[in-house]
């Protein structure tokens, strides 16, 4: 275990774009993939680097977030390596809580000081991506930087997204521009490489990823900018007149799942015959709550183009291009297309189903006959039979008491019931 670098993932903000996944859970809290949630991948990241001290910050919905992270990163007695959540707090000098990326680190530097290092990793809890970090690492010190930015190629139209960064001689970041007008964007190229160039790939954006030497973090955060809030918009734009800061240049895939279309186009995206995101990756494995699940059951469903996470009962007529989370049920006659269901968080027992069908409520779980397509129904939801949900570019922005629709995609909120016959 490297045992230089701290790894401090931050929690994010109220993460209102990515509504209603967040109404109840922090954005890295929010469920992935079937069975991850979105922390795992920063931690998982950071164990196959061979960095295992992390501290994650949270503030907004954390309940969930910190209860992921206390029943699934546990470590021998014998290693020093450990997942401590460091929860925004209130204290005699700083009554507030924390007001932004660069903040929050400020705020939990008393805590981080007590660990022995020479460097800290910064990285976001809500991207996608796989990346060895100790490559990072080795390109800071052998360029003998102070700050390190890991930056990606991206083409004129994804470059007026996000924050630019101008490349020079060794690496040397010599400007920045926060998401640029396409009248300057041939001010901003920079030398990306052949393969990359070819791709019209010539900008190099900032991913959020940052490594600090410790001194020059402390100094920036406690002395020099002690009222900047966040790194992306302050510390880095003053630093690269002082410091030295440099570019680590990434081309792998790296997605930020900012708003409900990214976040449900990722998850599709795994789907694929060979998904740019690998899962089956023997050396970037990615790492969650051991859940003591049966296999999936399957009886008489059609699927096609589809990952289904452990302990599902389906018995769907067909289901295609879509995630099918843990503990899924579907009903006969039920047909899903490109839709992420994200699965429960228990099983009802045969008393709970009867007691249901009783009160003439669903059961947990998708019923029979139902046709749903290009929606995510979030966890605990119980939709019943004959259901119709078609998400599509005809349906406008509008948000109810069961489902959100934002650009076509239908999201069933959180533990919704939908009654039978319901139609969206």
């Amino acid at each position: 275990m490297n045992k230089n670098v701290i790894a401090v993932i931050l929690g994010g903000g109220a993460g209102t774009r990515l509504s209603p996944l967040t109404s109840t859970r922090s954005k890295p809290a929010v469920p992935i993939a079937g069975k991850y949630r979105l922390v795992d991948i920063p931690i998982s990241n950071c164990l196959n680097s061979n960095l295992g001290r992390m501290y994650v910050l949270t503030q907004f919905n954390s309940a969930s977030l910190n209860k992921h992270i206390k029943n699934t990163y546990h470590f021998s007695a014998f290693s020093s390596a450990f997942v401590d959540i460091i929860a925004a707090e209130q204290t005699p000098d700083n009554p507030a809580w924390f007001q932004g990326t660069a903040d929050a680190v400020r705020q939990s530097l008393r805590h981080i000081a007590q660990q022995d290092f020479t460097h800290v990793l910064i990285l976001s809890g809500d991207q996608l991506y796989q990346m060895d970090f100790q490559e990072m690492i080795d390109n800071h010190v052998d360029s003998k930087a102070d700050i390190s930015i890991a930056t990606i190629p991206v083409n004129a139209r994804e470059a007026t997204e996000f924050g630019i960064m101008k490349k020079g001689e060794g690496g040397i970041i010599e400007s920045f521009i926060e998401k640029p007008k396409k009248d300057v964007l041939d001010q901003w190229e920079s030398d990306t490489g052949e393969t990359m160039q070819r791709q019209g790939r010539n900008y190099l954006a900032s991913m959020g990823i940052y490594i600090f030497s410790r001194r020059v973090l402390f100094d920036l955060l406690q002395d020099e900018v002690k009222d900047a809030t966040d790194f992306g918009k302050e510390i880095i734009p003053y630093s690269i007149s002082k410091y030295s800061v440099v570019s680590f240049q990434y081309e792998g895939y790296w997605t930020d799942i900012g708003n409900i279309h990214s976040f449900f186009e990722a998850n599709l995206a795994l789907t694929q015959d060979i998904p740019e995101f690998n899962l089956f990756d023997n050396s970037k494995a990615i790492y969650t709550r051991a859940r003591m699940l049966p296999p999936a059951k399957i009886i008489g469903t059609t699927l096609e183009k589809t990952i289904i996470a452990e302990g599902c009962i389906i018995n769907a007529s067909r289901v295609e291009n879509s995630v099918i989370g843990i503990r899924t049920r579907i009903g006969y006659g039920t047909t899903i297309v490109s839709c992420y269901i994200m699965g429960t968080d228990f099983y009802e027992t045969m008393e709970e189903m009867n007691i249901s069908i009783d009160s003439g409520l669903p059961r947990l779980g998708i019923g029979e006959r139902c046709n749903i397509k290009n929606a995510i129904i979030d966890k605990n939801c119980k939709i019943g039979n004959d259901v119709r949900i078609n998400g599509d570019k005809h349906l406008a922005n509008s948000d109810h008491a069961l489902y959100t629709i934002k650009e076509g995609i239908v999201v069933v909120k959180k533990g919704a019931v939908i009654p039978d016959g319901f139609v969206i």
